[in-house]
């Protein structure tokens, strides 16, 4: 890496932990801390605690956040434990020096934006190679330690303890309402990390195999061409396919490409997944004419 793309990397994951620490502190002080509602994960513990102990928030969030932090430097090196620091620590000094404004009383819309602009922060800045919650630092950590449980489990379950911890100590409402909070903050986090254009793999396998492949090719996609054979019954039986077709797009595509599939060969075998990230190669189509 030359020192000008190493600059402006840094300065990109700058401006991306800085406007995450904005946007997450305004969504908890500009409209959660009013009306007594939480988040999910350790931020949420955190708020929780608060409203309980009645100390300020961002001693909280430092306190529960950085023991994770550290738990993690191994697994995801110096670099992230110190954007992540830096993160947690700049949400907190928001929290107590920033005079956000309080934006409305209605609850609905409080848990609604207020989850929105959580789930961006957090979400911007994980673009910027920081968390500012280390929930899925912690169920990393506790999904490999158990046999049985996976991350998303992990997370799971730990919601539903400070929900259920939420309706008791702040009431049912309260409680239902974090939970929309919640939802919002997570849709609004996948959204940021993998934008409208997230990608999807297609396995297509099909005795048409070669024109299908000339009309993805003709469309501007990139296609990867596998050797196959096919096999089905409890007994094994199968029948010779010379090739099996790899194809990543992006969503909005999706339903072109399988249109195009389908009217070449309404009996074709498509098999699509999601994919998180993808770099190089050719994902996208030429425009329509």
């Amino acid at each position: 890496m030359t020192q000008h793309s190493a600059t402006f990397r840094i300065i990109k994951d700058t401006i991306f932990i800085t406007a995450g620490v904005l946007g997450a502190g305004m969504g908890i002080k500009g409209f959660l801390l009013s009306s007594h509602f939480i988040d999910g994960g350790v931020t949420g513990i955190s708020m929780l605690l608060s409203s309980i102990f009645n100390i300020p928030l961002p001693i909280w969030l430092l306190v529960i956040n950085l023991p994770f932090i550290g738990l993690g430097y191994r697994q995801f090196g110096r670099q992230f434990a110190f954007k992540s620091t830096l993160g947690i620590a700049g949400l907190s000094l928001s929290l107590a020096i920033i005079p956000y404004p309080d934006v409305t009383p209605d609850l609905l819309l409080t848990s609604v934006f207020g989850g929105f602009f959580i789930g961006a922060g957090i979400g911007l800045a994980m673009r910027g190679g920081a968390v500012l919650d280390g929930t899925e630092i912690a169920a990393l950590l506790i999904s490999r330690s158990s046999p049985i449980l996976k991350v998303s489990d992990v997370i799971l379950l730990l919601n539903v303890v400070i929900f259920s911890a939420a309706a008791f100590f702040l009431g049912v409402s309260p409680a239902l309402y974090s939970m929309i909070t919640y939802f919002a903050a997570s849709k609004t986090v996948d959204f940021i990390i993998h934008g409208i254009e997230e990608y999807t793999a297609v396995l297509i396998i099909s005795r048409h195999h070669e024109q299908i492949r000339n009309q993805i090719i003709d469309r501007g996609w990139g296609v990867t061409v596998l050797k196959g054979q096919e096999g089905y019954g409890k007994h094994g039986s199968h029948h010779d396919i010379e090739s099996v077709l790899y194809v990543v797009l992006t969503r909005l595509e999706l339903n072109r490409l399988r249109s195009m599939i389908i009217s070449t060969d309404p009996r074709a075998f498509i098999i699509q997944h999601t994919v998180d990230d993808v770099a190089g190669g050719k994902v996208k189509s030429l425009p329509l004419h």
